[in-house]
């Protein structure tokens, strides 16, 4: 089960992060207060979402054999109230069916169908 650590200083919104023992490192941009040091919190959310569709379509492909070339997946958040994210798939080296069939799988990836199903958090103090 994935596990991480995020821990924050007095050093404005610059946060050390620690997932699967890799680190990085996330921070406000300047705009908010922050440095711009590394990934928003939306951002990296984006980057989950981005990777795991990625992953997910280069996998089925290569399951089925397909010539898949490359799957560019740009992603973009809106809203502030009701938010949402706008997905585009580019796929190279497959026919229509192939990646109409890629797309239909990107809706049922897992960090996809946790988004859309929502996650419960449980917080408590150490």
């Amino acid at each position: 089960m994935a596990q991480g650590i995020a821990r924050i200083g007095k050093d404005r919104y610059r946060t050390a992060i620690e997932v699967g023992g890799r680190a990085l490192v996330a921070d406000e941009p300047p705009v908010l207060g922050g440095q711009g040091a590394g990934f928003a919190p939306y951002d990296l959310l984006l980057a989950s979402l981005g990777a795991c569709t990625a992953i997910t379509l280069r996998m089925y492909a290569n399951r089925k054999g397909w010539p898949l070339e490359s799957v560019e997946v740009s992603l973009r958040l809106h809203g502030q109230e009701e938010r949402r994210i706008d997905r585009r798939l580019a796929i190279v080296g497959l026919d229509a069916d192939q990646q109409a069939r890629l797309a239909d799988i990107a809706e049922r990836t897992p960090v996809t169908l946790t988004l859309k199903a929502g996650l419960p958090i449980d917080t408590s103090l150490a």
